[in-house]
């Protein structure tokens, strides 16, 4: 998605717009219409062409009101603007699309196994693929980040869940025909959005049979054993789609955040230079590249009944989109919101949810995040953009898919890059 810094709020006709375009996301200019929106509508009913109508949030406050709120909003109705008025058959099933108390079950065994104290030991491993992804920069030639980072998170994320590794380009192309199925690029016809479905779910379940007899130790095998409702370990179905929300979670985020913040970091060439000089801001850097890509670009719920947000009454059983991205530059949370800020505190961005649906993947995005940056840091004295930048055709993931750049590299840094590039990846049992 583009990132304009629009100065006032335009004069739109929001009945003019329409947020569930792709297409407004990959040429338009969602930032100066949440703006807009934000300062006079809101909360705005869209109603599209075939009749269906969701209404749109986009202040920081009434979005996390949304999102964190279960007893007026439901997730077990649809979570995303692809499932509007058609109810999402993992509703109960997956933890992303469930309530408390069913959520709660799902959730804290996961949140354990994925803490960030619980993924501390993986750090040496990650920095390893880190290193090799950014190796191609030691060539000097123009380097696609958008599309390498793409296939960053199957390198440790495929090696959790225990997924063989000629399956990962695959998984990656899936996830993303997933969640953008109208992008050129990634469409495969008619139907994309079910047929990558059916070819995830498919994949999650032949996996499950083929490692039905084998010790798993796997994130996929502790799914496995997980118990619920009292005691009952998980059903098949259930398995297949936490491990299809695992993995699209994990595909669609960090990829973003990378691309997102290197194009902020070639636009503002002073606010990289803060980081090489004090490379101790980089959390907080990883914390404003979060906030400023907000990959995740809406949620979606249903009212359980009628209720009111910023003055306007919503009747039981409508859907209603909260806009992370536009939650992310409310002036009413955040100073100089269109200004990119790499140390920038507080920063209480929701880049990955807010209340109970919070990202459970977070822990580990912020671990990969924080490590690509730290050696991009320490190998780079700052980037150029080599080519156009492409953006991704989705209304739900604020992406890049294309961003060529070369970088100028520190002393000693062609040296460390073609070695890591030269060597074999260290291959490690699943935890």
């Amino acid at each position: 998605m583009r990132i304009t810094r629009p100065q006032a709020a335009p004069d739109l006709d929001p009945a003019a717009v329409d947020l569930a375009d792709p297409q407004l996301y990959a040429t338009g200019d969602p930032h100066a219409v949440w703006l807009a929106l934000r300062e006079r509508h809101p909360v705005w009913r869209q109603t599209l062409p075939d009749g269906r109508s969701f209404w749109s949030v986009t202040r920081y406050h009434d979005v996390n009101d949304v999102l964190r709120d279960h007893t007026r909003f439901t997730s077990e109705r649809g979570t995303l603007l692809s499932t509007l008025a058609v109810d999402d058959p993992a509703g109960g099933k997956m933890m992303a699309a469930s309530d408390p108390p069913t959520h709660t079950a799902m959730r804290e065994p996961l949140s354990k196994v994925l803490s960030a104290r619980a993924l501390r030991r993986w750090e040496p491993r990650i920095r390893q693929m880190v290193c090799r992804l950014i190796a191609p920069l030691a060539d000097g030639d123009a380097w696609d980040i958008a599309e390498a980072a793409a296939d960053f998170p199957m390198a440790f994320t495929g090696t959790l869940m225990g997924l063989p590794e000629r399956d990962w380009p695959r998984l990656t192309r899936l996830t993303t025909m997933a969640i953008a199925p109208e992008d050129g690029e990634f469409s495969e016809g008619r139907g994309t959005l079910v047929a990558a479905h059916h070819e995830l779910f498919e994949y999650f379940a032949d996996h499950l049979h083929a490692t039905r007899d084998a010790a798993d130790d796997s994130l996929v095998g502790f799914l496995r054993g997980m118990t619920v409702d009292g005691g009952r370990r998980l059903r098949q179905d259930e398995i297949v789609y936490n491990c299809y929300s695992l993995l699209l979670g994990a595909n669609v985020t960090t990829p973003h955040a990378v691309a997102g913040t290197v194009l902020a970091f070639i636009e503002e060439p002073a606010q990289y230079a803060r980081l090489t000089l004090d490379p101790g801001v980089v959390s907080r850097a990883v914390e404003e590249g979060l906030r400023w890509s907000s990959p995740a670009n809406h949620f979606m719920r249903y009212t359980r009944r009628e209720t009111e947000l910023s003055g306007v009454r919503l009747g039981a059983g409508e859907a209603v989109v909260a806009w992370l991205g536009s939650a992310n530059r409310d002036l009413r949370v955040f100073a100089d919101p269109f200004t990119f800020d790499v140390a920038r505190s507080p920063n209480r961005h929701v880049a990955f949810g807010f209340g109970p649906h919070y990202c459970v993947g977070a822990p580990l995005a912020r671990i990969a995040l924080r490590i690509l940056f730290e050696e991009i840091v320490r190998h780079v004295d700052g980037f150029e953009q080599a080519g156009p930048v492409e953006h991704l055709a989705s209304n739900f993931v604020a992406g890049i898919k294309h961003l060529p750049v070369t970088a100028r590299l520190r002393p000693g840094a062609a040296e460390r890059l073609a070695a890591a590039k030269a060597a074999e990846p260290h291959r490690e049992a699943v935890p």
